[in-house]
């Protein structure tokens, strides 16, 4: 049953929350002051989404982009069967590494076959629906975050992992290096229910430092 952790961000949820967050964190009040309600940054629950973040692991957002744009235009369509008839040595051709090409691989067979339906994590809570993700080989802690957080629109995910995070609570919490991994979950239980809308904020937050630019997570 769908509950207040478990529904998706709209619009109007999303300004909500920032107004929330903004009334109980001075400083990231100061960043709603200045930035306003950040973007929902949505993307289109399913395969193509998780291919997409999968490819963007320790690369820049542009090189993913790029690269996922070459593989879907050469595919024709981003789809499993896409993806397996292609196979390793051909999504390797095209630029993936031995290890990424195997990871995509590997989830489209387990698509394909149904081993894994992704329409179903919508019913399941985010501990339970996380856990059928990092089963996935290529799917670590930060990329299942990235997928609940901009796919599912989940309202209190927080992206373990998230350099752009770390470099961003930084300078709005006034450290001497990038957040440590303890450092973020210590700031970011105080903003529950609506980490996911703080992740937001201190990502347009990000833009600004790095001097403006298309940073979408």
């Amino acid at each position: 049953m769908a509950n207040a952790t478990t529904t998706p961000l709209t619009a109007e949820t999303l300004r909500y929350g920032a107004e929330q967050l903004a009334a109980a964190d001075p400083d990231l009040g100061h960043l709603y002051e200045r930035l306003g309600t950040p973007p929902l940054w949505a993307r289109e629950p399913g395969f193509a989404t998780l291919i997409r973040i999968i490819l963007e692991q320790q690369v820049s957002l542009k090189a993913a982009r790029t690269l996922y744009r070459r593989v879907h235009t050469h595919l024709g369509e981003m789809s499993p069967q896409a993806v397996l008839i292609a196979g390793e040595a051909g999504l390797k051709a095209l630029g993936l590494t031995r290890q990424k090409a195997r990871y995509c691989y590997q989830l489209a067979q387990r698509i394909y076959t149904g081993q894994l339906r992704l329409d179903r994590l919508e019913m399941l809570n985010d501990p339970e629906g996380r856990q059928t993700l990092l089963a996935i080989p290529g799917l670590g802690p930060w990329s299942v975050d990235i997928y609940y957080l901009m796919a599912l629109r989940r309202p209190d995910i927080w992206p373990r992992g998230d350099l752009a995070l770390a470099t961003a609570l930084q300078d709005v919490k006034k450290l001497e290096a990038p957040a440590t991994h303890h450092q973020q979950q210590r700031f970011a239980r105080a903003w529950a229910p609506w980490r996911a809308i703080a992740a937001r904020l201190l990502w347009m937050h990000y833009l600004e430092l790095r001097g403006g630019g298309p940073y979408v997570p």
